[in-house]
């Protein structure tokens, strides 16, 4: 009976992975097909689809653009992260479980109801749509993130070495800059490059909050409309991914660092 269990948890298992797996091996080879239609057989081998890239002058704004957000979510998600982790892990004070939850709320809302609210609220205000209220939409979705990673961080430091750098004479800024920082910072580097993932890949809120400077995946999606660019969309996708798993690859080794340095168990997973 168990091992009839396992079977079907094993098949199961690579159903899914197939399910989940399966659209991101087919963007590859699409984006080397020499052919604009995205279909079997394959007509054959072919670079050209990346080499246009360069030469598409609004692509190459919408990446400017994305990269501009990307970076400063990131910064400033983590910066805030950082402050709601050391308060949740290292203080006590009225209504800290109620502030922490409201921290993490939008990890449960629909983005879509993000978005509306954000322009419904921004429009009200006056204030026009530009690079800052994306980053804005972006630093709301990603501090949540941000807050659990570092949490985790700040959680698995010593307080010991803390009490011991105060004790010897040092203020509490430079404990925090010289004990502190040092032993977090695996945890810093993973919470930077999950919030700039996260704000690189997102679609909603961007399309929404946007002006006149789309990003990336709302550049993109504007190209689905015409069947003769699919494969400068699959060719860009395909590099997407790349990056994608370069920068999971290097959160991941950050995490491990940080966990390593803490001489906990290691039970996977970046969050």
């Amino acid at each position: 009976m168990r091992k009839q269990f396992f079977n079907w948890m094993y098949f199961y298992l690579i159903v899914y992975l197939i399910f989940l797996y399966l659209p991101l091996f087919l963007l590859p080879i699409f984006a080397f097909n020499d052919s604009v239609i995205i279909a079997f057989p394959i007509k054959g081998f072919t670079m050209k689809w990346f080499t246009m890239l360069p030469s598409q002058d609004a692509m190459i704004s919408a990446a400017t653009n994305t990269i501009i957000i990307a970076v400063c979510t990131s910064i400033l998600s983590t910066l805030l992260g950082m402050c709601a982790a050391r308060a949740w892990s290292r203080y006590s004070f009225p209504g800290k479980s109620g502030i922490i939850g409201f921290i993490m709320v939008p990890l449960v809302l629909p983005e879509i109801i993000v978005a509306v609210s954000l322009l419904v609220v921004l429009i009200n205000l006056g204030v026009s749509l530009n690079l800052w209220t994306i980053i804005l939409g972006h630093v709301l979705i990603c501090t949540p993130f941000c807050t659990a990673i570092l949490t985790s961080a700040f959680l698995n430091l010593d307080k010991n070495l803390e009490e011991a750098s105060l004790d010897l004479g040092e203020s509490k800024f430079s404990t925090f800059r010289l004990v502190t920082l040092p032993l977090v910072y695996p945890g810093i580097i993973a919470s930077l490059i999950i919030a700039f993932m996260i704000s690189m890949d997102e679609f909603i809120i961007a399309f929404f909050l946007t002006g006149t400077e789309p990003t990336l995946p709302v550049y993109l999606y504007s190209l689905l409309r015409f069947p003769q660019k699919l494969p400068i969309v699959m060719s860009l996708g395909t590099i997407l991914l790349g990056l994608s798993l370069i920068l999971v690859s290097t959160a991941e080794y950050f995490r491990r660092r940080g966990v390593a340095k803490s001489g906990i168990n290691d039970f996977g997973g970046t969050l």
